[in-house]
């Protein structure tokens, strides 16, 4: 046996609509997104990479990924640092 077709009532109360805040703030971190992937891939040249210890030379692509991802860590756990100090 099948199960009943749900109404547009159940259907909304399973699935809450997005505020406009939130609708607004993933559509800029879509926008931000498609630039920074713009940006990193018209950068593919090798660069010389300068560590404290040598040095070597990597794709700019990979030293922006890299700097990206370094910088999303750091911010998430300041901000979870912060959030506890209130």
């Amino acid at each position: 046996m099948s199960a009943p077709p749900h109404s547009p009532e159940q259907h909304q109360a399973e699935h809450p609509r997005r505020t406009r805040r939130e609708q607004t703030r993933t559509a800029a971190l879509i926008g931000l997104s498609i630039l920074i992937t713009v940006f990193a891939v018209l950068n593919l040249e090798d660069v010389k990479v300068n560590w404290i210890i040598g040095s070597g030379h990597a794709p700019l692509i990979i030293v922006i990924a890299i700097s990206l991802l370094i910088g999303i860590v750091l911010t998430h756990f300041a901000e979870r640092r912060s959030s506890r100090r209130r």
